[in-house]
């Protein structure tokens, strides 16, 4: 079984910042790829920014030059640095994990159990 755990959510005014964190723990062989993705009220999740394991990176345009994806391999953390955060911002964020329990399992996708952000104007 493979656990996601989510920290670092919050209020924070237009123009400040916040940094998310997840720590991935469980039964893992390897971690394929790590990411954010968020929900705002009626819309539906998407990605925020993705980092593979080779260190490669991807952020929705709405957020290039604004967010950071990093992680730490040696204790399965993935952290979203988020800067000049904006009203528009507002959401549930989702942790997500694409992980190998074995070394001959297929790879599993795993999510956190979301952390709220809230941009105040």
């Amino acid at each position: 079984q493979v656990q996601l755990v989510e920290s670092g959510g919050g209020l924070v005014q237009a123009g400040g910042s916040l940094r998310l964190s997840c720590a991935v723990s469980g039964s893992i062989f390897g971690i394929n790829a790590m990411g954010w993705y968020r929900q705002a009220p009626g819309k539906q999740r998407s990605l925020v920014a993705h980092i593979i394991t080779g260190g490669n990176t991807n952020y929705a345009d709405s957020v290039k030059g604004r967010f950071t994806i990093s992680r730490d391999n040696a204790t399965n953390t993935v952290y979203l640095q988020m800067n000049i955060l904006t009203p528009e911002d507002t959401a549930v964020y989702f942790c997500n994990a694409i992980v190998r329990t074995s070394g001959r399992s297929p790879l599993w996708n795993y999510w956190g159990q979301g952390t709220q952000v809230t941009v105040s104007s």
